[in-house]
């Protein structure tokens, strides 16, 4: 995975948009303004993804390249390292499914 297509991909999802909020270094991809993940632009080596705490502690057991997340809510967070250990399928699915759980987190709209 490279960064355009990380990119591509986050903002093929309903509703998300791109922001910078902790700097012109730092992208975070939102969705209805909730932030679901995040990386850094200039050297895009990892990226931060929210996940099922239950989910997060399995995933950082089994794939050395997933730690808790980087400056983040360790429970709720991982990072991943972008090494190529990881295929591109299983980093498409772990975005979406940080997207598809933020979404889940949110009220009903009308």
């Amino acid at each position: 995975m490279n960064i355009e297509s990380f990119q591509q991909f986050c903002l093929s999802l309903p509703e998300v948009t791109e922001e910078f909020p902790f700097g012109e270094d730092t992208l975070v991809f939102k969705v209805r303004g909730k932030m679901f993940a995040l990386t850094n632009l200039e050297l895009f080596e990892s990226i931060n993804l929210k996940c099922n705490p239950d989910e997060a502690v399995e995933l950082r057991e089994r794939y050395p390249s997933v730690t808790p997340g980087y400056h983040m809510n360790k429970k709720h967070w991982n990072t991943i390292i972008i090494d190529n250990t990881i295929s591109d399928t299983m980093l498409y699915k772990w975005i979406r499914d940080s997207y598809d759980l933020v979404l889940a987190g949110m009220p009903k709209r009308k």
